[in-house]
């Protein structure tokens, strides 16, 4: 029997999932709280009423779309968080996100856990968005190549390095999209000793390639694999807002990796609600590790 894992994010001093429920969940980040749509909070909230700075109320099209309605001010440019030794900015987006997600926090603990102990770990970080994946690995020494097909988000991330202090890390901040990119990895010869990817449903590359989760996943999962060797530590893959079973993509995994030993794992990411406790589902993950 296949056991399926729930990694679950647990509230820190910047960041709290105060309340969710009726198809939305309230968010502390910093000093400040938001709401926001959450199709999977299907149970009733722990409190009718809710104070928060601002929400978001989706557009009515499946593609996404919607807009911010604020109820305070908070600040244009953002504000800083921490996580760990890592620091950030949150600041509400036009994608109803704010800057990080949260429920990545157990996946970045994870990975530390990997490649502890070892001098400079090759970390590359695929769609790695506003970098506090890559910096929660370049913090412990590890030499981080972070992929994202959009400039502003690198853009993002390399502030984000500067505010944590971490500008002379060496990592390489690079916009490029991420399947060309790591088929050219492939071709150089290069190996790594993890490798996170965090892929949307769909994207599109600096040059307008067209990113489909379900056709280019696998293909990219086969080059990442290329990548690693019997040396090599873990790969962290996860999957969200699509109708895709974390026993799919553990069998995926499972395949790409029959001929390297080691171990793959499936199940669910989540964050745990501060008013009940309960874990609110966010995402699929499958993962190999040595």
């Amino acid at each position: 029997m296949t056991q399926l894992l729930t990694l679950a994010g647990e509230p820190w001093a910047d960041y709290g999932l105060v309340d969710s429920g009726n198809g939305r969940k309230l968010e502390r980040y910093g000093p400040h709280r938001f709401i926001r749509p959450e199709p999977q909070a299907m149970w009733a909230p722990a409190s009718e009423d809710w104070d928060a700075d601002a929400e978001f109320i989706p557009g009515s099209d499946e593609e996404g779309g919607g807009r911010w309605q604020f109820r305070r001010p908070t600040p244009r440019e953002g504000w800083p968080l921490a996580w760990d030794d890592v620091r950030f900015t949150a600041q509400t987006t036009p994608f109803r996100h704010l800057g990080f997600f949260p429920d990545m926090a157990p996946v970045w603990t994870w990975m530390r856990e990997q490649v502890a102990g070892m001098p400079a770990p090759q970390i590359m970080n695929l769609f790695g968005y506003t970098g506090v994946g890559s910096l929660a690995m370049a913090a412990r020494r590890a030499q981080v190549v972070h992929v994202d097909a959009s400039k502003k988000s690198v853009e993002a991330a390399r502030r984000n390095a500067d505010l944590s202090n971490m500008a002379d890390k060496p990592v390489r901040w690079i916009v490029d999209d991420a399947a060309k990119f790591t088929a050219r990895e492939v071709r150089r010869g290069r190996r790594y000793d993890g490798i996170l990817l965090d892929p949307p449903k769909f994207g599109r590359g600096p040059e307008g390639e067209v990113w489909r989760l379900e056709e280019h996943l696998a293909p990219l999962i086969a080059d990442c694999r290329k990548l690693l060797d019997a040396d090599s530590r873990f790969l962290f893959l996860t999957v969200y807002a699509v109708r895709m079973s974390a026993l799919a993509i553990r069998e995926l995994l499972a395949q790409a990796f029959a001929d390297l030993g080691g171990k793959v794992e499936a199940g669910e990411l989540g964050v745990r609600e501060e008013a009940r406790g309960l874990i609110l589902p966010t995402a699929i993950f499958a993962r190999w590790r040595r």
